[in-house]
């Protein structure tokens, strides 16, 4: 489990800390603070070195452009990488750092622009043990530059480097090749993230088949009941999905209410049991890892908010899990203080985290000092 976060150099951060990490995170702070971003560089850093969590990020982000090498007869869309380095400038020698420590192992992740040959290209899909790529024997016309990401835990360091095109841009054509080639670390954390937007349908029924008739499942019943008590099973209709490609729709799920004999499907329900089963799913799948939520009181009412913290926690104990999550809502903040009231204050529990514009370390509210200025209405957002 992370105790500390450093973050040097990635988005909006020069330097930042958070200190005092427990099983449950919140993060707060004003718009544009930088909270995403945090839970980018904790996605990034668990994956170790994996590039496919950048991929889904900055698409989401809206950070690409489009390639002017037409040789292929289209042009590539390609990752504008510039976004991922403070100021959002990328020279040669620029670089990140995004370092945890979790008991006595410190995990580091490191990124960094380099110089590449032209004619290494095709070696840059190889694993490399340097964080930087740097030939001199090549004249300056057959050098560009490379987007280097190098990750250890102090042992053998697992890393990879990539020819950046003219407009800075790393293909997704590679990335979206990396999982074929069987480069992810075998020994990667187990993350799950869920944007503001939530899951989509795909990510949906492939988390569900891997809890479905396991000892599990019973947890994410329990979780939808939360709001709907007549919820009773569910079922996702895979063919169905696979045939009519429901990508974006709430569909792929249908769920057996104890007062009908009809399949209801559960686009049906409203936004809440859709974020709802997302959260059970990711939670339960996230086991022996992190769980990242963006904007975690999204679609859910206010008096939702505390049976789901409950469950997030209890899960996030049981399965070893460590959550961390943004919200812009009271309610959101002021649920989990009443969840904390009910726990022993230890290392481990629940914090709140502040992040504010400007500031190098984010401000900590235990358990106990959450409960506290719920009760006297302290604003800790």
């Amino acid at each position: 489990m992370l105790k500390n976060l450093t973050i040097n150099n990635f988005r909006c951060f020069k330097h930042f800390e958070l200190q005092q990490l427990g099983r449950v995170n919140l993060l707060v702070g004003k718009n544009n603070s930088g909270k995403t971003s945090i839970l980018e560089a904790i996605q990034l850093l668990c994956s170790k070195g994996n590039p496919e969590p950048l991929l889904d990020a900055m698409t989401n982000r809206g950070e690409y452009c489009w390639s002017d090498d037409i040789s292929r007869g289209r042009r590539e869309r390609e990752l504008d990488i510039c976004h991922l380095f403070h100021g959002h400038e990328i020279e040669l020698g620029s670089e990140f750092l995004i370092l945890a420590s979790n008991d006595n192992i410190e995990n580091k992740l490191f990124g960094s622009i380099g110089k590449q040959s032209i004619a290494s290209k095709a070696d840059s899909e190889i694993e490399s043990d340097e964080s930087t790529s740097v030939v001199e024997e090549f004249p300056d016309n057959l050098i560009e530059l490379g987007f280097n990401i190098s990750w250890t835990d102090g042992n053998k360091p697992e890393s990879w480097k990539h020819i950046l095109s003219s407009n800075g841009g790393l293909s997704e054509d590679y990335i979206r090749r990396w999982r074929f080639r069987g480069k992810p670390s075998k020994n990667a954390a187990i993350n799950q993230y869920i944007t503001s937007s939530s899951l989509t349908t795909k990510n949906m029924i492939e988390l569900f088949n891997q809890v479905v008739l396991t000892a599990d499942e019973m947890l994410v019943y329990k979780a939808l009941q939360t709001i709907e008590p007549k919820i009773e099973r569910i079922a996702s209709i895979t063919y169905e999905y696979e045939s009519h490609r429901y990508l974006e729709s709430r569909g792929g799920f249908v769920v057996r209410l104890a007062d009908s004999d009809q399949r209801v499907p559960i686009g049906s329900m409203g936004d809440g049991i859709w974020r709802m089963l997302g959260l059970a799913l990711s939670t339960v799948c996230a086991k022996g890892g992190v769980l990242l939520v963006d904007e975690i009181d999204t679609g859910l009412h206010f008096t939702a908010m505390e049976d789901m913290w409950k469950l997030i926690l209890e899960t996030a104990k049981k399965l070893n899990v460590q959550v961390f999550a943004t919200t812009h809502n009271s309610d959101c903040w002021t649920s989990l203080a009443s969840i904390a009231s009910q726990e022993q204050d230890t290392e481990d529990g629940i914090t709140i985290q502040r992040i504010e514009p400007g500031k190098e370390i984010g401000v900590v509210f235990s358990e106990r000092e959450m409960v506290i200025a719920a009760q006297r209405g302290i604003e800790v957002r």
